[in-house]
């Protein structure tokens, strides 16, 4: 490795061989090198991506969805993850040993899969299993690390999707008196509540503070939050929601399930990135909505619908800050390097990791 790609792996700072590219040529040698490599390689952009970024995805989709198609690709030896860190994750999970998976910018992460590590679960684990014994089974979203996953898989649990949170929260809630949910707060409750869940038969994991916040008998604990959230749809709020119904007042309102519960409660709607996409395409024209998840896809949805009224929820929202870290210039460095022999941010996740991981995933599969 050279001293520029050094730099540029810890920096994100690129060599000036691609900063003095305007965006056009930068663009032509994307598709050049495409071309070139054909099914050698294969894009995957996940829908919170720019959309510079986005037009040369060969598929664009959620995380694990992503990741799956990335594994039925058996021919691409290099899969170029544009996401962020636990989606490569996954796809190196999945896919196989011959196959590279590269992230194009090392500082694409998540601040929700950041705010479980494996050492607070570890400890908490140990804490939890004092008061409640052997009743609770974990579950992560896939939103979290690939040592999470492990973890959850080791112990039994599985992971879980916004689109299919329902079905697995009802499935453990059948192996185990109770669930830790990890890492998002927000689902995880939303979800148990949607169950018939009491509010007050929720407690939560502080694992900052290694400490289990409830206030009453312990012993009516079903569910056990992990105190994390996603950094973009916690700013939803309850004023937003107010201002579109006094400015709007018959405009649908549609928000992500990582969206706070009185948000949530207080749409019209909720659902997956996935559901969301196919509720605005279904609509019929002349709707209007406010969309309450990151503004790269709330962006794509206003320019694909221009025959629906589309606002964001909150209009002062800002695009994630870690998902928008692959632009073109770095898409471009990865592939250079690639092209060259030298592929940068290959994304390897450990062997024992991954068979733990595999088996949180498999669970959830057979289920859901």
């Amino acid at each position: 490795m050279g001293l520029l790609d050094e730099l540029t792996k810890e920096t994100g700072v690129l060599p000036e061989s691609i900063t003095s590219l305007s965006t056009e040529e930068m663009e032509s040698r994307v598709r050049e090198i495409k071309q070139q490599m054909g099914k050698k390689l294969f894009i995957p952009g996940h829908h919170y991506q720019k959309d510079e970024v986005i037009q040369f995805a060969d598929a664009v989709g959620d995380s694990l969805q992503l990741a799956q198609i990335s594994a039925e690709n058996k021919e691409a030896e290099y899969i170029v993850f544009c996401g962020v860190h636990f989606m490569a994750e996954t796809a190196d999970i999945l896919t196989d040993d011959h196959q590279a998976v590269i992230l194009p910018d090392m500082r694409a992460g998540c601040s929700m899969a950041d705010m479980a590590d494996i050492y607070q679960t570890e400890r908490a684990w140990q804490k939890l299993i004092e008061v409640f014994g052997d009743s609770i089974l974990p579950l992560t979203y896939v939103n979290s690390t690939a040592a999470i996953k492990s973890f959850v898989g080791k112990n039994g649990g599985a992971t879980v999707t916004s689109s299919n949170a329902h079905k697995m929260v009802k499935w453990a809630l059948t192996e185990k008196e109770r669930i830790l949910f990890l890492p998002d707060q927000h689902l995880g409750r939303n979800t148990a509540a949607d169950l018939g869940v009491p509010l007050n038969e929720m407690a939560v994991w502080d694992p900052i503070q290694n400490e289990l916040i409830y206030d009453g008998d312990v012993e009516k604990v079903k569910v056990i939050l992990w105190k994390g959230h996603c950094s973009v749809h916690e700013n939803f709020t309850e004023k937003n929601i107010e201002d579109i119904r006094h400015h709007h007042p018959d405009m649908k309102i549609i928000v992500h399930p990582e969206c706070r519960r009185e948000v949530v409660e207080q749409s019209d709607l909720n659902g997956s990135t996935k559901y969301i996409i196919e509720t605005i395409e279904q609509a019929p024209p002349g709707s209007s909505f406010a969309i309450g998840t990151e503004m790269n896809l709330v962006k794509r949805l206003m320019n694909q619908h221009p025959d629906k009224k589309i606002v964001s929820l909150n209009p002062y929202m800002c695009p994630c800050l870690t998902m928008n870290r692959i632009d073109l210039p770095h898409l471009l460095w990865s592939l250079e390097n690639m092209m060259e022999g030298n592929p940068e941010n290959i994304i390897k996740v450990d062997e024992d990791v991954s068979k733990n991981a595999i088996y949180a995933l498999e669970r959830m599969l057979a289920r859901a």
